[in-house]
């Protein structure tokens, strides 16, 4: 009884803990996606996908990921420094940034063998997150609803969760055989090298002098959603996590790969 009432815990922090990063991502990409001119069905849907990726990433492939998210703080801070933070443009951060990974993951994959599960892994979390954008848009027009950052980050969190966890034993497997092993290091670091860069961009609109008063206005609209994500993306993890161990998919059956 006392190591079932551990492994409840456990999984209510872990779980938790990944709907909270994973529902910040979300908020913060919703609403960029949303000052670059999307609207509609594709923030919400391209928002989860891009989220699904970089959360599965960390949570099934944390080497390399932690790879990319330090080539991409250290490529931006090498972009302000050189732009002299007077005009951050998103494209351009999040490209250098992305490029940064890519070098550094292709040498982590040359100094540390692996195979194609962190691409597969990194795939899965992809379809499992248009899979949730689009039933969760569906939900919405159906009920008439106006998207609200809380009730959207917790549902798309615990839609992913489940479809991940339901996918993940015959889908990886097949993916992970496909990928090239030289590919798929350079891949994920870039991917999450990128996220890194828009983040920093996100972080540093509002102080740019370069920035105008509507776009500096609408930056700051997306970080007033941030902490609603996080509050809904853990709560939609951790429910689902509990629900998930009680119903046999245990937390320990997890692989975390190189």
């Amino acid at each position: 009884m006392r190591a079932r009432l551990f492994l409840l815990v456990l999984t209510l922090f872990v779980w938790g803990l990944a709907g909270a990063l994973f529902g910040s991502l979300f908020a913060a990409l919703y609403g960029v996606l949303g000052v670059v001119g999307l609207s509609g069905w594709q923030p919400l849907l391209v928002g989860a996908a891009a989220a699904a990726m970089t959360t599965s990433a960390f949570y099934s492939a944390m080497p390399v990921a932690l790879v990319g998210a330090m080539a991409g703080v250290l490529a931006s801070i090498v972009y302000l420094m050189v732009s002299g933070a007077q005009h951050i443009d998103l494209v351009q951060i999040a490209g250098f940034a992305a490029v940064a990974g890519v070098a550094a993951g292709g040498f982590y994959a040359w100094m540390v063998k692996g195979g194609g599960r962190p691409l597969a892994e990194t795939t899965t979390g992809l379809a499992a997150g248009l899979a949730a954008g689009g039933l969760v848009w569906a939900g919405l027009v159906l009920v008439e609803h106006e998207p609200d950052m809380l009730i959207m980050a917790a549902g798309v969190v615990a839609l992913v969760g489940s479809l991940f966890k339901l996918s993940e034993r015959w889908l990886v497997g097949r993916l992970a055989g496909h990928f090239p092993r030289a590919v798929s290091a350079p891949i994920v670091a870039g991917l999450i090298a990128a996220v890194v860069g828009a983040s920093i961009w996100i972080m540093g609109g509002t102080t740019t002098a370069g920035m105008d008063l509507a776009a500096r206005g609408a930056v700051e609209g997306v970080l007033h959603q941030v902490p609603h994500g996080f509050l809904g993306g853990m709560l939609g993890g951790a429910v689902t996590g509990v629900i998930l161990e009680l119903l046999g998919m245990h937390l320990e059956d997890d692989e975390h790969v190189v």
